[in-house]
């Protein structure tokens, strides 16, 4: 996407999910905070991006659209886990520096991204590093192929790294809701859905622009049983 479409696109998600959080802000209020200054383009960009209405989002669009994300994602779809008994720790993080590989698309294709990322840890000869898995579109209001993830290490040891041609981002400080989850392929997506439309519009908190992520205990893109044990990181900020 060029500049325009990419920060289109970020107004949007903030929007779709200030108009969930921000129950006491009006639409227009709501234009105005991702910045349109017309409660008439933002209405017409929005049901260009979602196909209803900031108002009829509000009501419940939003589940609908959601759902739709996640059953077009067989895996998902066949997930029955339920994550009502977790408890959301409040933490505030330091910026952490990610040497990445970004894919387009989320699907079980990002294990081919994170292969090559172990390649890379092993000509380097790294022992001590941490996995991180962004979600730089959030799934739950962006179609599965138009999402891009980043899949990311952070270094935790003094090298000389031989092969520099990976790119790096920083995750920014911030506050975040953070939940320890375990489970396979296709429950993350369910995590997700919960984290940002059940728990979060009755939490006290609105999420940022900032992407959601994973810290990795165990990645199932690259265990041998495809399980997964991981702390995942929604940012927020009082409402």
């Amino acid at each position: 996407m060029n500049i325009y479409e990419t920060i289109k696109s970020i107004r949007l998600q903030k929007a779709s999910n200030l108009l969930i959080t921000n129950q006491g802000s009006t639409i227009t209020e709501v234009a105005n905070m991702c910045g349109y200054s017309s409660q008439t383009s933002f209405i017409r960009a929005f049901k260009e991006r979602f196909v209803v209405t900031p108002n009829v989002w509000r009501k419940g669009g939003y589940k609908r659209y959601a759902e739709s994300i996640v059953q077009s994602s067989p895996a998902a779809a066949r997930s029955t886990v339920s994550f009502e008994h977790l408890e959301a720790k409040i933490v505030k993080t330091k910026a952490t520096k990610l040497y990445y590989i970004r894919h387009r698309g989320y699907s079980p294709k990002v294990k081919q991204v994170w292969q090559k990322l172990q390649a890379w840890i092993y000509t380097n000869n790294i022992e001590k590093y941490q996995s991180f898995g962004l979600y730089h579109d959030n799934p739950i209001v962006t179609p599965l192929e138009q999402c891009y993830y980043v899949a990311g290490i952070e270094v935790q040891e003094a090298c000389d790294l031989v092969n520099t041609s990976l790119p790096s981002i920083t995750i920014p400080a911030g506050l975040y809701a953070t939940f320890k989850v375990e489970g396979k392929y296709g429950d993350i997506l369910r995590l997700i859905q919960w984290a940002y439309y059940e728990w979060l519009p009755n939490s006290g908190y609105e999420t940022t622009t900032s992407p959601s992520y994973t810290r990795f205990k165990k990645n199932h893109f690259i265990e041998e049983d495809e399980r997964f044990k991981v702390v995942y990181y929604l940012p927020v900020q009082l409402a």
